[in-house]
């Protein structure tokens, strides 16, 4: 089995399709999966336009609403996790996860869910300190605060998420795990993002409550988007039961922009079919957990050990058979996709955001059914009135001494924001367009055990798709030459080190994957090349003069990188 993950999407849709479709084509296989780590943009119209975080000027109909309407079909299974910009509106009718259209499934605020005998699971959203102990207050019409608050990770989720038992195949989380950098070649990160070493310095970039989850779970993959740039790494756990070691492989990725490396394929064994299911331990996770569910904006704290009421919930086997028996001894999730709004129509032109208003909540069919068999609330229809909690309130009174002491950690540690803000950078990206980090981990040890997944397919970049639009239908002698496949990033199991001064090695080839053009979005790059701002300025200023075209290149160049440089010493919440 041949899993695609993807970094932000960005809504572009068509170009992920296409990159998948090529890379098939090359590599002579079939992805059976496609996982989307967020900024995923199910924007079904102007109505969802109007709901993500962002600037008017900003607000674009991508791909996605051709996928809702059926216009187009996703040519793979995809799956996805929220990132920060998103519609939050849609969103927010699947908390618990549902088909956002034909053959796309949205995870919801945290789920987990089976796929070919792997157990994936995901959390949505980014970390922000002052949000993180607040119900899912948040509702349509949103204001200023609440469009962002509402795709703040809340510590339901990661509650919920920490009881989980067994093992864990893959974990997707938009915002990375704090503290993984420093378990690959952070120097090298920090050669391509310069302002992410005050964060670092400061323990302040990435998101705490995924690093607590990355240290509970312990999965086999983590991937990450969001801070727009590869970046892979491995941590060494120790298993409580066994004792022995266990490796996390990280994988971040990049957005999905020309030259960039937005794109990986993992090989994985498989012995079952490869049908969407849900994971029964999280469903009666859910159910156990529904009377903590709150939508007040006040604090709401978890239960910990020295109260009197349970604070675990790990199910037992008899509680799971419950859940099982619920669910009618089928676990499969059905394609039950039903949109409860209308899809743009390209016949209305561009969406005109000024005269557009927000959409009023909405009940999703998929999660009135889902809460109908587990007996669990909808926390939209919460929102609305139409129903009180089905169990007891959560406490929203202060915390007692007893309480979960790493809820109150990250409470008292919300007032240490980053300075550079990375943790929400906005949707469009900085200089480094043109350089490519290509990382290898070295050689497998003798002993590697058999049933590892054994490589990554070398990524297909936006470049390779933008070529093969521009030259279709060309003389082949006119087309650039395909370069031979390079090896990705190899995840199998890594050598280990034992001087003590790291617990890996990490080879860097900062060479470029590919030689073919660029066509519209960005100038022609030879493989290999780097080049400083001040040489593409200086390419830009020496094109303006040969042509009046060029001219106008140049100006929407500069115009972009000062729009980046302003995008980056904000205090927005962007990425």
């Amino acid at each position: 089995m041949h899993i695609a993950i993807e970094g932000c999407s960005h809504g572009e849709l068509d170009t992920i399709y296409r990159a998948i479709q090529r890379l098939e084509e090359i590599h002579k296989l079939k992805v059976d999966l496609l996982i989307c780590c967020g900024d995923f943009q199910s924007v079904r119209n102007e109505q969802d336009l109007r709901c993500m975080a962002c600037p008017t000027k900003y607000m674009e109909m991508h791909d996605f609403y051709k996928y809702h309407s059926g216009e187009k079909q996703a040519p793979v299974l995809t799956i996805f996790i929220g990132g920060n910009h998103e519609a939050s509106n849609y969103l927010q009718e699947l908390p618990y996860g549902g088909w956002v259209a034909p053959n796309i499934y949205y995870m919801g605020y945290a789920g987990v869910v089976r796929f070919g005998g792997l157990r994936i699971g995901g959390l949505s959203g980014i970390y922000k300190g002052p949000d993180y102990l607040k119900g899912h207050f948040e509702k349509s019409p949103y204001s200023g605060e609440t469009a962002r608050s509402v795709y703040h990770v809340r510590n339901l989720e990661v509650f919920r998420l920490k009881q989980l038992s067994g093992e864990s195949d893959i974990f997707i989380s938009h915002d990375w795990p704090r503290g993984i950098y420093h378990h690959g070649p952070k120097e090298q990160l920090l050669k391509f993002k310069k302002y992410f070493r005050k964060d670092i310095m400061s323990n302040t970039l990435g998101s705490r409550p995924a690093e607590e989850l990355l240290k509970k779970l312990k999965p086999k993959y983590w991937f990450s988007g969001h801070l727009h740039i590869k970046f892979a790494a491995l941590l060494k756990h120790q298993d409580e039961n066994t004792h022995k070691p266990k490796i996390t492989k990280f994988l971040a990725l990049d957005k999905c922009l020309p030259r960039r490396d937005f794109l990986q394929v993992i090989e994985v064994p498989t012995t079952e079919p490869l049908e969407l299911k849900y994971d029964a331990e999280w469903l009666t996770i859910l159910r156990l957990t529904n009377h903590l569910l709150s939508v007040s904006s006040r604090a709401v704290y978890m239960p910990g050990p020295g109260g009197t009421e349970r604070y675990q919930f790990t199910p037992t086997p008899e509680e799971i058979e419950s859940t099982i028996a619920m669910m009618e001894s089928d676990l499969k999730i059905a394609e039950s996709f039903a949109p409860t709004a209308k899809s743009y129509s390209e016949t209305n032109g561009r969406p005109k955001m000024d005269y557009v208003r927000m959409p009023p909540p909405v009940m999703n069919p998929q999660t009135v059914n889902i809460c109908s068999k587990l007996g669990i609330d909808d926390p939209v229809a919460l929102l609305l009135g139409t129903k009180k909690n089905s169990m007891s309130s959560p406490r929203v009174t202060p915390p007692r001494s007893g309480l979960n002491s790493s809820e109150l950690n990250i409470t008292l540690e919300s007032s240490k924001l980053s300075v550079t803000n990375v943790d929400e950078i906005e949707g469009s990206d900085d200089d480094t367009g043109d350089i490519i980090m290509e990382m290898r981990l070295s050689p497998d040890p003798e002993d590697k055990p058999t049933n590892t997944i054994e490589e990554v397919v070398s990524p297909i970049r936006g470049d390779n798709i933008l070529q093969d639009e521009a030259t279709k239908g060309q003389p082949a002698s006119s087309s650039p030459k395909m370069p031979v496949p390079r090896r990705g990033l190899r995840l199998s199991e890594p050598k280990m080190e034992m001087d003590g001064s790291s617990p890996l090695h990490f080879s860097i080839d900062s060479s470029s994957a590919s030689s073919l053009s660029e066509g519209e979005f960005s100038p022609s790059q030879s493989p290999g090349t780097k080049r400083t701002n001040d040489e593409s300025e200086k390419e830009v200023s020496q094109a303006s003069v040969s042509s009046s075209s060029a001219s106008s290149e140049g100006n929407k160049t500069k115009k972009f990188k000062r729009r980046n440089e302003a995008i980056y010493s904000s205090t927005e919440e962007d990425g």
